[in-house]
């Protein structure tokens, strides 16, 4: 069985393929089921591992706009993308939790590009507060989580569980993976005291301009 990820929910391989073959077609109740249900299954690991060859099952950094433009518009039909500094520490905290549900939604392509390496796509945008992530489907932008707005009940920190809920809502993610005992654990963001909401001044470290 295949090592699980940040999370607790497996990824799927090839050993995962045969065990769940085998157990089919060891248990006679499913005897009138078993081909269709075995023939699902492959359909289901070759899609995902299809999906895994070009990049799906994990976050990654693309170090250009045009490239980004690429895959999103022509290369993958369901997009998340984070819009990071490197030295922003609420877009570390982001990463943790994207980087955890990437893997557990391979139909989903994970992306995220420094702003500093995006200029054109900054300004058409309009991305002035990091972290900021973009859902997209299709090429089009269907959903945009600006700082934390919205995510969990505390202004500095959320759970994988209620990043998953808001993508979900966005349809930028197919089905619900992780459980609220899963997903609870908050990524805290240890800002120093005094620091101000990057959601309500324009003068906090965490904005973009």
């Amino acid at each position: 069985m295949a090592a699980s990820p940040p999370g607790g929910q497996p990824t799927l391989d090839d050993s995962d393929e045969e065990e769940l073959l085998q157990s089919l077609e060891e248990d006679p109740a499913l005897d009138s089921f078993r081909e269709q249900r075995i023939q699902q299954l492959h359909d289901e690991f070759t899609r995902a591992k299809h999906l895994r060859s070009q990049d799906h099952g994990q976050q990654s950094e693309i170090k250009d706009e045009k490239t980004l433009m690429d895959i999103v518009n022509t290369g993958s039909e369901l997009c998340v993308v984070h819009f990071f500094k490197s030295d922003f520490h609420r877009c570390g905290t982001m990463d943790g939790h994207l980087a955890t549900l990437a893997p557990l939604h391979n139909e989903t392509r994970f992306l995220r590009i420094n702003v500093e390496n995006a200029p054109f796509l900054v300004s058409k945008l309009k991305v002035q507060v990091l972290p900021c992530v973009i859902a997209f489907r299709k090429g089009v932008s269907v959903d945009r989580i600006i700082g934390f707005e919205g995510l969990g009940y505390s202004e500095d920190s959320f759970s994988t569980n209620d990043l998953e809920t808001r993508l979900l809502g966005s349809g930028t993610l197919v089905r619900e993976k992780l459980t609220n005992a899963q997903g609870s654990g908050p990524w805290p963001t240890n800002r120093p005291a005094g620091s101000r909401n990057v959601l309500q001044t324009e003068d906090d470290d965490d904005d973009w301009d």
